[in-house]
């Protein structure tokens, strides 16, 4: 029997970091494409992306044959993934993160990199903070990155005179968002950050197999008991693609659906990129410059193409600032290791020197 242990490898954390890349780019570009061009609300959004994420997270965990690392239990003589406590409360946080980054990117006259700027800037803050309550020592490129990752934060406010219209809704979706991130950090800091890729592997599968079911559960209620402007934008956003009505038209289900399913894909890299040994100083700028990054494409693709507004300056000295973060992640740990004295040589006795350096019983032996 294969020993699942040793069989489980993870790539670098850099092609993590693509895939986040690669992912968020054309998820945040086509959420703010329907939500300001289409008129379609970031509530009534979230039902049909939250679907394409629940089948996304199914197919890849399958595709990837992971679900035998998850803990099982015997339910009616039948073998059950089941999550453990702490991997279900880390899926909860993860089940707020995904409708409240949709969110971040429908609210107006904010744009997604200055949105990025405060979600990713306030996670930063955040991962030395876990660090330090969980006894981890952070390493001196992370320290320096996570100080420009501050600065670009202040940059993105202080940096050029453009003003921005943060309404309470926005900063109660950023709360959650935060708070989410950093439940997720602890428990994924106390029970899977080691050299043990089997451990890795079942707090990922654990924390999405809650994430997404989760959510689709919650939004059901909500749209099912229909309270207030969001339960009512919720039932919209579950009946009215069903029935075709209103802007939802076969094309742009198919967008909504590729959102979620983009959505996905963000949460498994960005999971496992959190999910690195390194402490969560190194791995939370990686995993918050790629997004960052993928942020400004995003925007550069609909000026070209919609002609919205082109990134300021501020945001743009942020986003250079977090580059510089980036680098500075990747070529320390080579500085560190290149500093390390290398280990002492010992070289063995000639026979008749071991000899006379032996003990009186030694030598009787050996005599």
């Amino acid at each position: 029997m294969t020993d699942t242990r040793q069989a489980q490898r993870y790539p670098s954390i850099w092609w993590f970091a693509f895939g986040y890349f690669a992912c968020y780019a054309p998820y945040s570009a086509l959420t703010k494409y329907l939500s300001k061009y289409l008129g379609i609300s970031g509530n009534e959004l979230l039902p049909i992306t939250a679907f394409a994420s629940l089948v996304g997270m199914f197919l890849f965990i399958s595709s990837m044959r992971w679900w035998k690392y998850a803990t099982h239990k015997t339910i009616l003589g039948h073998s059950v993934p089941m999550p453990g406590l702490w991997t279900f409360l880390s899926g909860l946080g993860t089940a707020a993160v995904i409708p409240t980054t949709t969110l971040a990117y429908t609210f107006g006259n904010v744009s997604i990199v200055f949105m990025m700027l405060l979600m990713r800037g306030g996670v930063l803050i955040i991962a030395p903070i876990t660090d330090f309550f969980s006894g981890r020592k952070v390493k001196w490129y992370s320290w320096i990155a996570l100080a420009l990752s501050v600065i670009s934060l202040l940059a993105a406010f202080f940096v050029g005179k453009v003003s921005y219209d943060i309404t309470v809704p926005a900063l109660i979706n950023l709360g959650i968002y935060l708070a989410a991130y950093f439940m997720r950090l602890r428990f994924m800091t106390k029970l899977a950050k080691s050299d043990d890729d089997h451990a890795r592997t079942r707090y990922f599968v654990e924390e999405q197999m809650v994430a997404t079911p989760v959510l689709m559960l919650t939004l059901g209620a909500m749209a099912l008991l229909g309270a207030g402007p969001m339960g009512r934008a919720l039932a919209i956003g579950f009946t009215k693609p069903l029935e075709m009505a209103g802007p939802w038209t076969l094309g742009i289900i198919g967008v909504a659906l590729l959102i979620g399913i983009l959505s996905q894909g963000t949460g498994i890299f960005g999971g496992l990129i959190l999910l690195d040994k390194r402490e969560n100083t190194f791995c939370v700028p990686v995993n918050r410059v790629s997004s960052l990054l993928a942020g400004i494409v995003a925007s550069y693709g609909l000026w070209l193409f919609l002609n919205e507004r082109r990134p300021p300056a501020n945001e743009l000295v942020g986003v250079a600032l977090l580059a510089a973060a980036i680098l500075t992640l990747s070529v320390g740990p080579g500085i560190d290791k290149r500093r390390k004295p290398a280990p002492a040589v010992v070289t063995p006795l000639p026979v008749p020197a071991a000899i006379a350096e032996a003990s009186p019983q030694a030598k009787q032996k050996l005599g």
